[in-house]
């Protein structure tokens, strides 16, 4: 229990409430994004795709300067646009190979498009566990759900950090194995002085608009192999009339979607791309004040990143050690609600246990792929497959969504009291 001159009576018991204003919307959108939007208006051409092989197969002068500042910022060969990260992982699991029945592993702590994105091409996903300090893959489980089926490794680079990307390579070499991160919250993000997304074989970035950068939907693909490049520019662009004129001889996977990002929304990722470090900063920023007021909390773990790496914080997750605590998560969570904290969840994503999975029907309503000669054995999604992925979501994890608020040194100096107010009331919490 944290001492005080005088204790204040929660606001969840009729005291006064810590926080008195709801947070502000995070809005990274300036004068820069709205001159850049209105030229692309005033030009008339919003698009400037064909989806044959043309000249114009590539997309409009925005999409390929964008595409360009993006290869640059990250140090890659390739950066592809896409409409979505969710359109974009589709892309990239068609683009490297995945067959009918194959099975890809992924995280069940995660956006459900990220396993969504492997059922789209008839494949299977297989979940693992996660480690409970970075809530990535964790490689140890990993390894012990590959088959002979497995085909590819999905590493979530979850919260705004990367996951143990040396691990998983090494794994991925030894089964002879393709690797994608789906960087979605991570962009900018570095492991080991090489920016996150760019050391597996596809990286994947969100556009999204709670993302650190936006341009209201959208994703970035990036890789540094050339034929992984063109399949997904294939995929992203009604792949299958195009192959044909384009000589490509490899029809694997060639059909088409129209996954295409417009001019306006490029035009509005250019300018945003050019303040990436800066946002990063100012979520880096958030999260060094949070740990400072929160680190000597009993029973409250503040985000752990991984020697050599780098946090950009697109969530602020902590654990709670209910035992030590001996208060449950959801009282706690309720007096922080009640002290007015924004942004405050407690659990994540379990999605192996959503009911697509559960009942094991998801094309049309028989079963498909699970019921079927594609699916080569039983797949188990039951609870209990990844106990720290659950044990997280059910009684332990709380979370603060930084992405969706500009925080100012009031509103996180009031989030720290609101904290230690309730952490020096837990006596009267109960169990």
């Amino acid at each position: 229990m944290i001492e005080t001159a005088e204790k204040e009576k929660l606001a969840l018991f009729g005291g006064a409430k810590s926080i008195q204003k709801p947070l502000n919307r995070y809005n990274s959108i300036g004068s820069e994004e709205l001159i850049a939007a209105k030229k692309v208006i005033e030009s008339g051409i919003l698009s400037d795709y064909i989806g044959a092989w043309h000249e114009k197969f590539y997309g409009g002068p925005c999409v390929q300067e964008f595409e360009q500042a993006c290869k640059d910022y990250f140090g890659v060969k390739h950066a592809i646009t896409v409409n979505s990260a969710t359109s974009g992982l589709m892309t990239a699991v068609g683009a490297i190979g995945i067959e009918p029945g194959d099975e890809v592993i992924v995280s069940p702590w995660t956006m459900c498009a990220s396993a969504t994105a492997i059922l789209n091409w008839n494949a299977i996903p297989v979940f693992a566990d996660i480690d409970p300090e970075t809530f990535c893959l964790d490689p140890k489980s990993v390894e012990a759900n590959i088959t002979p089926y497995t085909k590819a490794i999905m590493a979530i680079d979850i919260f705004g950090q990367s996951a143990n990307i040396d691990a998983l390579i090494q794994i991925a070499k030894k089964y002879n194995l393709k690797i994608i991160s789906d960087t979605a919250q991570a962009p900018g993000a570095k492991y080991k002085n090489q920016y996150a997304g760019t050391l597996t074989d596809i990286g994947s970035y969100s556009l999204n608009y709670h993302k650190h950068i936006h341009t209201g939907e959208g994703g970035i693909l990036v890789t540094n192999d050339d034929d992984l490049a063109e399949r997904m520019q294939l995929i992203r662009n009604h792949a299958e009339a195009v192959v044909g004129p384009k000589g490509v001889t490899n029809l694997s996977n060639m059909i088409g979607y129209n996954f295409r990002l417009g001019e306006i929304e490029c035009a509005m990722g250019i300018e945003q791309l050019k303040k990436l470090d800066s946002f990063i900063e100012m979520k880096q920023t958030v999260a060094k004040k949070l740990n400072a007021g929160l680190k000597d909390l009993p029973g409250l773990q503040i985000p752990k990143v991984q020697e050599n790496c780098t946090h950009v914080y697109y969530f602020y997750g902590m654990t709670l050690d209910t035992k030590t605590l001996g208060v449950s998560r959801e009282k706690i969570y309720a007096a922080l609600k009640a002290e007015g904290v924004d942004g405050l969840f407690a659990g994540y994503q379990n999605i192996h246990l959503l009911p697509i999975y559960q009942k094991k029907i998801a094309y049309g309503s028989f079963g498909f792929p699970w019921n079927s000669e594609i699916c080569k054995r039983e797949v188990n999604y039951q609870k209990g497959i990844c106990p720290v992925a659950e044990n997280l979501h059910d009684m332990t994890f709380l979370g603060l969504a930084i992405c969706l608020y500009a925080f100012s040194e009031q509103d996180i100096n009031a989030t720290i009291a609101a904290f230690r107010k309730v952490w020096d009331n837990l006596s009267d919490l109960g169990v």
